[in-house]
């Protein structure tokens, strides 16, 4: 029999509406190299690679009469040019032109019909380069069975070798018979299947809930107490990171390199996950100033911050990567005005997940094969599905990557940036990939709601500046100079010399004297003139 859908990925499928689509998406970056890179060389080699991740052949299913959990089958039509389409931005195709597209693309459901994929081969990117814009939905990358398809793309080196064309044959769909029937004999062998087939059936229901509200308009009052009843993570106070989440996003980048992150790290003793951390906290801190907020010494924010955990032992099943992402809650301090002290208060903040014995490095995390940061942002969204009761204000996801370039084929990663969907309630989330030296942060917020988005990325390129004053090697830095010409040696010997004869004026007496002698007055008559 076909493998079932879990409860966790039910619940995610019941709170996938069109105003919380729960879709994953990446914007890569890439440099063609000279050999260049088309359309074509992607589809064959993601023909030659899509055999390990057999669950981007698959659709959902559901059994007639609700009476079992709907499963995983093979798509007969599967259509891979469906999955991956061509795109082009105009000229100049600089990055904001990037960021619109990609806000746009991933504002929008997919097809349940079909697998839960796409990616787009996005060309005409600035600097003779192109993107792919991916979209992947959170049922679909489970850690175990299933890894992001960009992680099995991408390779050490440039041009790794495309295997033959797979002859790919789909298993034959079950019919509605057989599926009632199994449904039946799985509920006579296991009578709490009977129970747990209710509970998800009523998953089900609240998620229909969800999307009935949003269709028909009723103000989202139903369907916030449908996805509270799902979820449980609404934001505890109406601050502007909470709100009814639009239809439509907006999507902001930025970039710096990681010898910045370290060197703070170095200074405080800290590690590169606290540092973006307060980044990102001393980003709202200001931008929250800039709106006119009124921030307390004790302001903060809660922040749900997946990390990676050592896997149990004792476990049945053992992940792809080795290790598992658990959420981990966290206050941000943004009612802190100092900069150090801010970093110091995140760091104890997650300091019990270090002590805990189950904190997985990263330099572990960046060794796993392929380029995983794909996959681990895709798990770490996925545990906001999770019957999770504890309210949070905004998820955050730090993935670790490869401190080496990677390639698609022939072209090198240039830049990844995660893109994390919003859930209800939520109006901003953010992720962030460090690869190659640099990190990537992804901002995506609801369009309607931050119209700022923009000044909410330069406030967290100012806090890392603001990290970095706090630094021996800021202390340390000097401004360049250029070497001086003859002439200007000249230019200047001669300024010298003429400073120094009127500092010697200034020590005659007699001199100082007539400086100081009081200027005649001229006659009256000369005065009037």
């Amino acid at each position: 029999m076909p493998e079932r859908l879990t409860a966790l990925e039910q619940t995610t499928l019941a709170l996938d509406t069109a105003r919380t689509p729960a879709i994953v998406g990446t914007v890569d970056i890439f440099d063609p190299g000279a050999d260049g890179f088309d359309y074509e060389r992607l589809i064959g080699l993601i023909r030659d690679r899509i055999r390990y991740v057999p669950r981007y052949r698959q659709r959902i299913l559901g059994v007639p009469g609700r009476l079992a959990d709907p499963i995983w089958t093979d798509d007969a039509d599967f259509d891979l040019t469906f999955h991956v389409r061509r795109s082009a931005l105009p000229k100049p195709g600089n990055r904001q032109q990037l960021r619109d597209f990609a806000g746009r693309v991933l504002s929008r459901r997919m097809d349940r019909s079909r697998p839960l994929w796409e990616l787009y081969f996005v060309e005409g990117v600035e600097h003779d380069r192109f993107a792919l814009v991916g979209k992947t939905h959170q049922a679909l990358v489970d850690g175990l069975d299933t890894v992001d398809l960009i992680q099995v793309l991408l390779d050490n080196r440039p041009g790794e070798p495309v295997g033959p064309e797979e002859s790919w044959h789909p298993l034959p769909e079950p019919t509605a018979v057989e599926m009632v029937a199994g449904a039946v004999t799985e509920g006579l062998r296991d009578p709490a299947r009977t129970l747990t087939n209710f509970q998800h059936a009523l998953t089900e229901a609240l998620g229909v809930a969800v999307a009935v509200s949003e269709a028909v308009g009723f103000g989202g009052q139903l369907g916030e107490v449908a996805a509270d009843a799902l979820r449980g993570g609404r934001p505890p106070n109406r601050t502007p990171l909470a709100g009814f989440v639009s239809e439509q996003r907006r999507v902001a980048v930025v970039s710096a390199d990681l010898d910045d992150l370290r060197a703070v790290r170095a200074e405080h003793d800290h590690t590169i996950n606290d540092v973006v951390l307060a980044m990102i906290t001393g980003g709202l801190r200001a931008w929250l100033m800039t709106r006119g907020e009124t921030i307390g010494p004790a302001s903060s924010l809660t922040a749900l911050v997946p990390m990676s955990v050592v896997e149990d032992p004792d476990t049945a099943e053992a992940s792809s990567l080795g290790s598992r992402v658990a959420p981990h809650l966290m206050r941000l301090p943004i009612g802190e005005a100092n900069a150090s002290v801010r970093l110091h208060q995140i760091a104890y903040g997650t300091q019990a997940h270090k002590d805990s014995g189950r904190a997985v490095s990263a330099r572990v995390i960046s060794d796993i094969a392929g380029f995983a940061p794909a996959t681990l942002h895709d798990l770490g969204v996925r545990l906001t599905g999770d019957l999770m009761r504890r309210p949070y204000d905004i998820l955050i996801t730090n993935a670790p990557g490869p401190q080496e370039p990677v390639y698609l084929g022939s072209a090198r990663l240039a830049a990844s940036y995660p893109v994390i969907p919003l859930s209800s309630g939520h109006l901003l989330a953010i992720g962030a990939t460090s690869y190659d030296g640099r990190i990537f942060v992804g901002l995506n917020a609801d369009r309607d709601a931050f119209r700022d988005l923009d000044v909410l990325a330069q406030c967290m390129t100012d806090a890392l500046e603001e990290l970095l004053d706090t630094t021996v090697r800021a202390k340390a830095a000097r401004t360049p100079t250029r070497a001086a010409t003859e002439q200007a040696k000249k230019r200047a010997a001669a300024k010298r010399v003429a400073k120094n004869s009127a500092n010697n004026s200034t020590r005659n007496p007699a001199k100082k004297s007539a400086r100081k002698a009081p200027a005649k007055k001229a006659p009256p008559q000369q005065r009037d003139q």
